[in-house]
């Protein structure tokens, strides 16, 4: 119990209810998710994010990690902002980042300092812990923030100055702390501490070097460092990311639950010459990983590494599952992660009927296509995925229209309108990306574009492009809210509001959820899903606030029917569930995804065209679905 209860300090606690609060995929590069592993449990060391281009692509990544223990800063100042500094630092390093390249920038907070001063003492002692930091490791800081007085009548915030570290990599050799495979050597790398708490910087830097070559060799599987909650809280977390268990041995009591700033715990390969790798460093192999489902720690008894210590317990056996469900109570009630309103049971689909869409993909022969097939994307107030979208479309051959809806006043907006409708009239595709169009308001933000394409002039050339040029149309998250809202899916056409209309509304946890999800296909009716074949299971980032779809029974059966259930939320078995765990948004049947009954009209709430080389390394998936190659390839 005293080794678990370390998961309680809200320094170390499970904080997923918050972390799916922000959208972690946006901008289609991030190479590290928030949280990794196949249950996206282990949290990540910091930002892996690929520079943003918008042409072509990069392997080229921004690391960035934060340091900062309030804990210590209450004791000492000093020391507090000095291990800022290096844990920022390793952790930069233990995402494969090369040190001797990083750059810092501080975040200072301190207590209203008046007259007192005691209280002027404490920015001064942080500013020199940071600077003997800073000279020892010859790393400069360019730039920071002075935040305003952390005073409130009697309550004073502890002396923070938070170091971010920041760093350039090559994708390829960024690391995440989830362990990846059972049978692996769990080894340690120790900075050593004179009897004032001052690291041994010169041994620091030899460790991190040696890391980063062993990286870029491929020797290192994961790394994680030792903060709050000693080795035990940092295996743990390694560990519940993809459920591999650990044995530890040979760690003392005091290394099993207190933090070892500048020390790192590597997984490396069981079969490798573990003292080859690390010869010359302070280095042990502290244990193993199993496939055991628990984290078990072995009474301490190496008595050349601490004479002193005495064994008085047997082995600490604590399963992983537990271990997940204690970390994530701390915050439950502020961010949960369960939701409160409750869900239909599983309900078992059977395989949907595929119409009679024999070819795949043949656009009338009666119809003129240019070589190019040309995709209009309308840009509304709110929108942010036009850009990854537009690249995606282009990477599969399409040539791409991306018109931006002008509303300063009524005839700027009347002649955006003419204008979008030309457009589509030249168009074979129209691709309404996500977003959070009108300020994603209550109650469907997607309200604002069907208002613009329930204009007569639109509505007329939507249906032209449907009924008369065999287009295709598709919506990913808000725009498949406005798909839904319009009527084009699951009808076909635009239609009027009706209150008996399927509709998307807000997830039954009540928050936005950002994450990987799996989803199933479930029909392969359309021309999108050409690439696909039926039972196939894809991963796909998914944000939103309102991506419940809801439908009466009636409506649901004649959906199952016509096939025109494309995507559902699927278990780690690929079978289609409401487990809120798999389904976050508790939408009815599981449904992500949905056609019109002709199958070309898609819409479907995950992000698709977040997808690319080194994205999402730390949570293993099939994330290609093809549904922009497969758009293309219909027109030829």
């Amino acid at each position: 119990e005293n080794v678990l209860a370390v998961t309680d300090d809200l320094n170390v606690c499970g904080k997923r209810g918050l972390i799916e609060c922000f959208d972690s995929t946006i901008g289609r590069g991030s190479v590290l998710m928030p949280l990794g592993g196949a249950s996206q449990r282990t949290p990540s060391l910091g930002m892996a994010a690929k520079l943003p281009v918008l042409r072509g692509d990069t392997d080229t990544v921004t690391l960035m990690a934060y340091g900062f223990d309030p804990g210590l800063a209450k004791q000492s100042p000093y020391h507090s902002a000095m291990y800022a500094v290096l844990d920022s630092v390793t952790k930069i390093a233990g995402m494969g980042g090369n040190v001797t390249g990083i750059r810092l920038s501080f975040q200072e907070y301190f207590e209203k300092l008046g007259k007192v001063p005691t209280r002027w003492a404490k920015p001064f002692m942080s500013m020199l812990g940071a600077l003997k930091a800073q000279l020892a490791l010859e790393l400069p800081a360019i730039g920071g923030k002075d935040s305003m007085s952390g005073t409130f009548n009697h309550l004073d915030v502890p002396p923070t100055l938070v170091s971010f570290a920041v760093a350039v990599a090559d994708a390829e050799h960024v690391l995440s702390p989830e362990i990846k495979k059972t049978g692996s050597a769990l080894v340690l790398i120790h900075t050593n501490k004179d009897e004032r708490g001052i690291p041994d910087f010169e041994q620091f830097k030899l460790n991190m070097k040696r890391v980063n070559r062993l990286t870029k060799e491929g020797k290192i599987r994961s790394a994680s460092t030792i903060g709050r909650g000693g080795v035990f809280a940092a295996v743990a977390k390694m560990a519940i990311g993809n459920s591999i268990g650990a044995i530890l041995r040979d760690v003392c009591d005091e290394e099993l639950v207190l933090p070892d700033y500048g020390s790192l715990i590597l997984e490396t390969d069981g079969n490798n010459d573990v003292r080859a790798m690390f010869g010359g460093l302070d280095f042990r192999v502290i244990g193993e990983t199993v496939d055991s489902g628990v984290i078990e720690v072995k009474p301490f008894g190496n008595a050349e590494l601490h004479p002193r210590e005495t064994v008085t317990y047997d082995s600490i056996i604590i399963g992983l599952d537990e271990i997940a469900r204690r970390r994530d109570a701390p915050l439950a009630r502020v961010f949960p992660t369960i939701a409160f309103r409750p869900c239909d049971d599983d309900a078992e689909i059977g395989e949907a009927r595929v119409p009679a869409y024999a070819q795949r993909g043949a656009v009338s022969a009666a119809i003129r296509v240019p070589a190019k097939p040309r995709v209009f994307i309308p840009v509304f107030p709110g929108t942010n995925c036009e850009a990854d979208t537009q690249a995606m479309f282009e990477r599969a051959g399409a040539e791409v229209r991306v018109v931006n809806l002008l509303n300063f006043d009524a005839a700027a907006l009347d002649e955006s309108i003419r204008h979008m409708t030309g457009v589509i009239g030249e168009s074979q595709i129209i691709m309404l990306p996500g977003g959070f169009s009108g300020g994603d308001e209550p109650e469907g933000s997607a309200k604002f574009i069907t208002a613009v394409f329930r204009n007569p002039f639109m509505r007329e050339a939507v249906a032209d492009l449907l009924e008369r040029r065999d287009g295709l149309i598709l919506g990913i998250c808000n725009g498949f809210q406005a798909l839904v809202k319009l009527g084009l899916v699951p009808y076909g056409r635009i239609t009027e509001p009706s209150g008996r209309a399927p509709t998307l509304t807000y997830n039954t946890i009540g928050r936005h959820v950002s994450k990987i999800v799996r989803t199933r296909v479930s029909s392969v009716l359309s021309p999108w899903l050409m690439r696909a074949e039926l039972g196939d299971v894809f991963s796909v980032p998914i944000s939103h606030g309102e991506g419940r779809f809801v439908a009466d029974d009636a409506m649901l059966r004649q959906l199952a029917d016509d096939g025109c259930i494309a995507t559902q939320y699927a278990d780690p078995a690929g079978k289609p569930t409401m487990d809120i765990e798999y389904n976050p948004n508790g939408s009815a049947l599981a449904i992500e995804g949905l056609t019109s009954p002709d199958g070309r009209v898609f819409g479907k709430m995950g992000h698709a065209e977040r997808v690319g080389r080194y994205l999402y390394k730390n949570v293993p998936g099939n994330y290609d679905i093809g549904i922009f190659e497969s758009g293309v390839a219909y027109f030829r």
